[in-house]
């Protein structure tokens, strides 16, 4: 079960809610945003919320990775995002009012910011600029989606893998990408033992090193190539 934090965040002073949809917010909002906020510690492997399920709330990531994935009918996840730091999940079946069409569970010990669905919605009601902020939002990405789906569709596997590698480069901020081979298949749309394979090939070409289950990119612009082709 997760738990509240012990120490709480402020959002008057995170330092990642630049990267967030409450960026635009006024003085004022930020103040009112932080009255309704409750802090909340996820361990690894915790479901956030389930597909199906009615949302209760918006989930703001303040430290850790949460996948975000559905269900297919073989009872394999396909992953569809990674979720960051700064990064807002939920709020788009809250304003369907349908229930979750995907489940989110946590790749790592995350600290997540959750506004429960009534407040939520009166914070948009009473403030314009968050309202933009979350078209804009669901506008983006659901562009980047069907882009994201149109892209992976036209790859062969081992494209795919190295698009997926890329992009994870970018969620891990150029670290090691510390991620399990299950959930790298399940991004990539492909069986595990794939994936290892293709890995392994990807290592003795010199584009990539392993460290036993964290991955570090040696050569971009390769990754890059193979992608593009």
């Amino acid at each position: 079960m997760p738990k509240p934090n012990s120490q709480p965040v402020s959002c008057q002073t995170c330092e990642v809610r630049h990267l967030s949809l409450f960026k635009s917010l006024c003085a004022e909002g930020v103040n009112e945003l932080n009255d309704i906020k409750d802090c909340i510690i996820y361990k690894k492997n915790e479901p956030v919320f389930v597909e199906g399920a009615y949302p209760k709330g918006i989930f703001c990531i303040k430290a850790g990775k949460i996948k975000v994935f559905t269900i297919g009918e073989s009872g394999k996840e396909q992953i569809i995002r990674i979720a960051k730091e700064g990064d807002v999940i939920g709020f788009r079946s809250l304003f369907s009012e349908e229930p979750y069409r995907l489940s989110a569970t946590t790749l790592e010990d995350c600290s997540v910011c959750v506004i429960k669905t009534d407040d939520f919605s009166k914070q948009v009601e009473n403030q314009p600029e968050l309202l933009q902020a979350v078209l804009r939002e669901l506008s983006k990405e659901a562009g980047e989606l069907a882009l994201f789906i149109k892209t992976m569709a036209q790859k062969t596997v081992r494209q795919r893998l190295a698009i997926i590698l890329l992009v994870l480069n970018e969620i891990y901020k150029n670290q090691q990408i510390n991620l399990s081979r299950e959930d790298l298949a399940n991004f990539v749309g492909t069986a595990t033992e794939t994936v290892i394979r293709l890995l392994k090939d990807f290592k003795e070409e010199g584009v990539i090193e392993i460290h036993g289950r964290a991955i570090e990119l040696l050569n971009v612009p390769l990754l890059v190539q193979e992608a593009e082709r």
